[in-house]
């Protein structure tokens, strides 16, 4: 079978490789053509563009760039149609993906899409794209099959492959001496910055989370970098960093977010699935989000939930804190901070929670059954 994979975030990079293993796994002759990033090319997926040239934060940020994200659709579809494959494959990333859907699905292409849009939050109107352009669809919370039945529209719950991703690497992860003995770290306690993917995002969110670590003694300040930025972007952020009195320099790693978390005390994460990942990792987090005015202000109209991150929607309560827009500050950060740095209820309670999160979620195993079920759809013998 030929597969074409479209992901436009480094998530979606992320979850495409393992599903692109269990693909690999159960069709010896799947030919898979990709946009992503190395993981699903290291997974076995051609790739044809990178995500990082894709992923734009924000309304005025998309508008600003409509004219790129016009040439990569229709380079998009040129290339689908030379490719010619048997599926295709969407991950996430609905405003570019449900075009293609409905491109794909008018020239004969069966479409799968893998992680739901979060339509639920807002535009819940694309349910009438995904009941039209989407053969199947695979989705990810145990929320969103309520969602969708609420508008007719039969849908697979398979469970969240974060799960998979982290009980992964946590069988194969160093011990705390000999990470820290690589990195060049002493033995005080981690605080991990996630600011993000995109530059956008990072811009507004790294410089925030470092004056909220001003004065914080004792502990090693260690950013997760984006693996597809350069280090000189970071550096012209972090300048020559803030206050941290007793506490080492701050250190960026680069690639190495579940490696970072893996032996963290505590993590400042912007929204995402970066908090879903803390949470997984029983990591206590402050989550934030800033962006741009005009963007704020348009989300604010459009957007239906209650929460911005996943740990709290899927927990449909305040499970961890969340700072918003001028909320997200150094002063109000470095609060929320303390309380779950130091040992004692807060952090008790969150971890608790984290542990009621996973179960929730259902454990492990969604990439394998998500590739079983795809396979199966398409009528292909398994374990031949």
């Amino acid at each position: 079978m030929k597969y074409y994979i479209i992901a436009g975030e480094a998530s979606g990079d992320l979850h495409g490789a393992n599903l692109v293993k269990h693909l690999v796994k159960g069709d010896r002759d799947a030919d898979i053509r990709a946009w992503g990033g190395e993981l699903m090319e290291g997974a076995g997926a051609r790739g044809v563009k990178h995500y990082r040239d894709l992923a734009f934060m924000g309304f005025a940020e998309v508008i600003a760039n409509l004219r790129t994200i016009k040439r990569n659709f229709d380079f998009c579809k040129k290339d689908l149609l030379a490719f010619a494959p048997d599926v295709l494959i969407l991950i996430d990333y609905p405003g570019f993906n449900l075009r293609m859907a409905k491109f794909a699905k008018a020239h004969g292409i069966r479409v799968f899409y893998y992680i739901s849009p979060q339509i639920w939050a807002w535009k819940q109107g694309r349910v009438k794209q995904v009941r039209a352009y989407v053969d199947e669809m695979y989705v990810i919370l145990p929320f969103e099959k309520d969602f969708y039945a609420e508008f007719d529209v039969d849908v697979h719950y398979v469970g969240h492959p974060l799960a998979d991703a982290v009980e992964q690497y946590k069988a194969q992860a160093p011990d705390r001496g000999e990470f820290l003995t690589r990195h060049g770290f002493d033995d005080r306690p981690i605080v991990a910055l996630l600011p993000g993917s995109r530059k956008q995002e990072i811009s507004a969110m790294l410089p925030v989370m470092l004056r909220a670590c001003e004065g914080m003694g004792g502990v090693n300040i260690v950013v997760a970098g984006a693996p597809a930025l350069e280090e000189d972007f970071y550096r012209s952020l972090i300048g020559d960093g803030p206050d941290l009195s007793e506490s080492t320099a701050v250190r960026i790693l680069f690639g190495a977010t579940y490696e970072v978390l893996n032996y963290s005390r505590i993590a400042l994460v912007t929204s995402g699935t970066a908090t879903l990942e803390a949470a997984l990792f029983r990591v206590p987090q402050v989550v934030c989000y800033k962006g741009g005015r005009i963007s704020y202000q348009i989300a604010r109209l459009l957007i239906k939930v209650k929460f911005i991150s996943l740990v709290n929607l899927i927990m449909d309560r305040e499970v961890v804190r969340e700072l918003i827009q001028h909320h997200m500050n150094p002063r109000t950060l470095r609060s929320a901070a303390d309380e779950i740095f130091a040992d004692g209820p807060a952090r008790e309670t969150m971890l608790h929670d984290y542990d009621a999160l996973y179960r929730k979620l259902g454990g492990g195993g969604a990439s394998e059954k998500t590739a079983r079920l795809m396979l199966t759809a398409l009528g292909v013998p398994q374990g031949v």
